[in-house]
């Protein structure tokens, strides 16, 4: 299979003329037609547990595959668990109010949970880069947004501008027009960690078709990433990504992980913890959060620095004028294109429903908090590690 199949898509006239009159007076960029639908319209798909099957039919599985996944992966998952961090020790999950908060936002909505212990469940990585993890400074993350910039059935993007260059055939000269197998957002390039927030009756099992659907997506693009360096048997059976679904009370952590047999992909998620961080005078509660910043602290520098060197090694591309339709001479000719993976019909269907292609739901709160941000310009012998 050639790489046509991985070149930016300019997104249609009716899209972005939707985008643009649904912004107003706001710039496109920041509000999209996707973050103004209902909510109800936009978690409709991921309501029946039919869509699980859905999902299987297209080659993404919500369970382990029967290889499970490498030792490596699996040493990976304790150590994230196990690993030391620090915790804030001036909030609500403080010793002295811990149970007065949990009953607090027993049977409120999930706006009142992420208000209250979101961010304590999933810490925020540009908050923690703020506060001086500078490591941290290539990652940004959204909350609610729509990721219409990817192609359907998709990250963070890699700082260092080298890799802009070489990426730019397949992520379109000006990203949020283009679609692309390693976009998320306008802004978000190659994401790995995403956590849904849900309240009510088998709202967790909602929240994580979400997240399946999504990290499906994210560990696609670096095996479609991998395989254009013919690297992509390095990542067979390695957690590539994860996913964090959680309620006023109970928490699910999964890792997402490709099985790659030849030119086939498909994809299987990992249970890493389920449990209740309110019992035992609340054991638990800092879990969570000390495993996402052991995936910031330890998992996420490894990970883009071996996305960095495939890009490295991509060869270089002639992108030639743009044509009079606007399409680079690379991608013209993809509207006729058809991809032969089953996976891309997968958000076509949510889409008839949904309408935007990784959405944020109804009843439910959308954190990406993981993906390489849009790098800075500066000079090439200026990069950091």
């Amino acid at each position: 299979m050639g790489l046509n199949h991985l070149l930016a898509r300019r997104k249609s006239l009716s899209s972005l003329r939707g985008k643009q009159s649904e912004a107003g007076s706001v710039t496109p960029s920041s509000t999209t037609p996707s973050d103004q639908k209902p909510r109800e319209a936009k978690s409709a798909p991921y309501t029946r547990p039919s869509y699980a099957t859905v999902l299987a039919t297209k080659g993404s599985f919500m369970d382990k595959s029967d290889l499970g996944i490498t030792d490596a992966s699996k040493s990976l998952c304790r150590n994230l668990l196990e690993k030391k961090q620090t915790v804030p020790q001036d909030s609500l999950f403080r010793d002295d109010v811990f149970e007065k908060a949990c009953r607090k936002i027993q049977d409120r909505n999930e706006a009142r949970v992420v208000q209250d212990i979101t961010r304590l469940i999933v810490p925020s990585a540009e908050t923690l880069a703020t506060y001086g993890a500078t490591h941290l400074d290539p990652l940004i993350e959204s909350v609610n947004e729509g990721w219409n910039s990817a192609e359907p059935f998709y990250g963070p993007r890699p700082q260092l501008d080298y890799s802009l260059e070489k990426l730019q055939p397949f992520v379109g000269e000006v990203p949020d027009t283009f679609t692309s197998h390693f976009m998320a957002t306008w802004q978000m390039y190659f994401p790995f960690l995403t956590c849904e927030v849900k309240c009510g009756a088998a709202a967790l099992d909602v929240a994580d078709r979400q997240n399946a659907h999504s990290m499906t997506l994210a560990v696609r693009g670096v095996v479609e990433l991998f395989r254009m360096v013919k690297r992509e048997k390095e990542l067979h059976l390695q957690i590539l990504a994860f996913s964090i679904s959680h309620d006023h009370g109970t928490v699910r952590i999964y890792g997402h992980y490709p099985v790659v047999d030849g030119n086939k992909t498909t994809f299987y998620r990992h249970p890493i913890r389920k449990f209740d961080f309110t019992e035992l005078d609340g054991k638990e509660k800092w879990t969570a959060y000390k495993f996402t910043k052991n995936v910031y602290d330890i998992w996420m520098p490894t990970h883009l620095k071996r996305i960095c060197s495939v890009i490295d090694a991509l060869p270089d591309f002639e992108v030639s004028q743009q044509s009079e339709s606007g399409e680079s001479g690379l991608s013209q000719g993809l509207e006729s294109h058809h991809l032969s993976n089953d996976a891309a019909s997968l958000l076509e269907e949510a889409d008839s429903q949904s309408g935007d292609v990784t959405p944020g739901t109804s009843m439910s709160q959308r954190i990406e908090g993981g993906a390489f941000k849009q790098p800075r310009k500066r000079p090439l012998n200026d990069i950091s590690e």
